[in-house]
């Protein structure tokens, strides 16, 4: 089946499509992407992963036309007065 898995960072945001055994799970379509080997840093067991938005879990099944998102932890700049105004 045909599916995607996508992983943004500020530099690069990789869109892999992949045809997939029909029982994949999040976990093998991590696996199959080679994401792992382009950016050692997702660490995968503690990552936030989802389906078109939607949380999901690396046991989570696929279905045709699914799109994988691999989530990277929100990181919040605060400027000089460590509020969160942005001014």
């Amino acid at each position: 089946m045909e599916i995607s898995v996508i992983y943004a960072t500020l530099e690069q945001q990789p869109w892999i499509n992949l045809d997939v055994p029909d029982e994949c799970t999040i976990r093998e379509a991590f696996e199959l992407s080679g994401l792992a080997e382009r950016f050692p840093d997702i660490d995968i067991e503690n990552s936030r992963v989802g389906i078109f938005g939607k949380l999901g879990t690396l046991s989570t099944a696929l279905k045709p036309g699914d799109r994988v998102e691999i989530y990277r932890p929100i990181i919040r700049n605060l400027d000089e007065d460590d509020d969160d105004d942005d001014d």
